[in-house]
């Protein structure tokens, strides 16, 4: 069974649903050894929601991303009723062009699988599926970045079919960065 992704649908400037932003909330803070790598959050171990609101607001800003929450499963009646369609298991962030003109692949800017379910899956399922969404655009690659002090995220990737094409500091914090592609195949393979 594929990992639903759903588009997390707010548009600028409204606030992301309070039961749906309790969920994300909830996934992030299950990641501390991640947040204690990054600096993303002043604390990591008090991931507030009020921050992981202004997180995605900024991210969304960009006209060229794109939130997906990946669910899991039946809904319960609480997901039901705040749109989900199965448990939140994972977040994909992803930007259609870089800003970079001279960059013609999409970007996978963030995966983030709630370590309640870590090693089920899940990342690789929702890894595909957007892979997938990318392959249904006619989009021949993809890339993405890998903090230089996260093996584990690196280990992953490459797993996947990932390949370092170089090294460079994040655009946005100056952090040391291994920058993978993936070459995508036809629809069919």
């Amino acid at each position: 069974m594929p990992a639903i992704l759903q588009p997390l649908a707010v548009r600028p400037g409204d606030d992301i649903p309070g039961p749906v932003l309790t969920e994300i909330t909830a996934l992030y803070a299950s990641h501390r050894a991640f947040h204690a790598l990054s600096g993303d959050f002043p604390d990591p171990d008090d991931v507030r929601p009020e921050q992981v609101a202004r997180v995605l607001a900024d991210d969304l800003a960009h006209p060229d991303a794109e939130v997906l929450l990946a669910r899991w499963g039946s809904p319960r009646s609480s997901e039901a009723e705040s749109g989900g369609e199965g448990r939140l298991v994972g977040i994909a962030v992803t930007l259609a062009r870089h800003p970079d003109p001279a960059d013609p692949d999409p970007w996978i800017g963030l995966l983030m699988v709630d370590a309640g379910v870590r090693g089920q899956g899940h990342g690789r399922r929702i890894a595909t599926a957007v892979e997938d969404r990318f392959r249904a655009e006619g989009r021949t690659a993809v890339r993405l970045a890998v903090l230089e002090n996260n093996p584990d995220g690196l280990a992953f990737w490459t797993a996947l079919g990932y390949e370092v094409i170089g090294h460079r500091p994040d655009r946005e914090h100056g952090r040391p960065c291994a920058v993978l592609r993936k070459q995508l195949g036809g629809v069919d393979g």
